[in-house]
């Protein structure tokens, strides 16, 4: 598939994605009004859609029917959602900026944001347990796997982590495991949720698995570097506040951003041979490569 094609691919894909959102969630008029506000507010402020494209990509390379997974998709994009409104409140990152726009507890208030992020949650789990297009396995597993990838082990954690971080140093180890936990684990969920859909078998689906873990891994450096590019006056941002991260610590910190930049082509390399072990297609592989080296298709 020639680049041009494949871009109008990805802008179809993300374009399906923000019409089912919004045909997932209450409309306007409908309900508290605050509250359908900063659901619809926060979920379908301009973003890249990056995980249920994921999601609708690794599908279509296992062969899955189009669309299959949307909703699916969707549900990961919902749990994403949430999680910016939480990571965004004064208790936590106290941000006044998110995806270009006034974040959604200034928009609105500090309550109806909390409201807002645990309705979208809870949407999230209602939607795959609709989806009545996939077997009862299927959405039993999704289920399990979401549930995991926002609790103990993933976001949850991956938030207490990094405000405990704020008072002292990590190794490597453990930056990476935070970057894991508040980026990786709803990567690896979406891109898994593609190929639960697609029907893949246990191995392949654990090499996916990695594929995605690395992937996420690499994306969290490249936010730092975006955020230290643009605090040098390098770079214009991502549409969020700068410097929130400043004196805590990174791999930028440790290894400098040249050391960074290396390790994310590393992660990288080990996502390509990951998906490669997988066997499937590599439209998911070509989407995240778009998303670093900046191209329209990832943007």
């Amino acid at each position: 598939m020639d680049d041009a094609t494949f871009i109008q691919l990805v802008e179809q894909t993300r374009a399906s994605v923000e019409r089912r959102l919004s045909q997932l969630v209450p409309a306007e008029g409908q309900g508290p009004a605050g509250l359908t506000g900063a659901v619809r507010y926060a979920l379908l402020a301009p973003g890249k859609r990056f995980r249920p494209t994921l999601t609708l990509l690794t599908a279509r390379d296992f062969g899955a029917a189009d669309n299959a997974a949307l909703d699916v998709a969707c549900a990961c994009e919902m749990i994403h959602a949430a999680s910016l409104i939480l990571d965004d409140l004064p208790s936590m990152d106290d941000a006044g900026l998110r995806r270009g726009k006034v974040t959604t507890h200034r928009a609105f208030d500090e309550a109806t944001a909390i409201l807002a992020a645990v309705g979208l949650l809870n949407r999230a789990f209602g939607v795959i347990a609709e989806d009545t297009a996939l077997p009862p396995a299927a959405r039993v597993e999704l289920s399990a796997r979401l549930s995991e990838a926002v609790g103990f082990r993933g976001l949850v954690a991956g938030q207490c982590r990094d405000l405990d971080r704020r008072g002292g140093a990590l190794s490597n180890d453990e930056i990476d495991l935070l970057n894991h936990q508040k980026t990786g684990v709803l990567l690896v969920i979406a891109a898994q949720a593609g190929a639960i859909v697609a029907g893949v078998d246990d191995g392949r689906l654990t090499a996916i698995g990695e594929f995605a873990r690395r992937i996420g891994l690499a994306f969290q450096i490249r936010d730092d570097l975006i955020d230290a590019e643009a605090l040098a006056g390098v770079g214009a941002g991502d549409g969020k506040d700068l410097g929130k991260d400043a004196g805590m610590p990174t791999l930028i910190t440790s290894l400098g951003v040249d050391g960074a930049r290396q390790t994310m082509e590393g992660y990288l390399a080990a996502a390509e041979a990951a998906l490669t072990d997988a066997g499937a297609g590599h439209s998911a592989l070509r989407y995240a490569r778009g998303l670093f080296e900046g191209r329209k298709a990832a943007a």
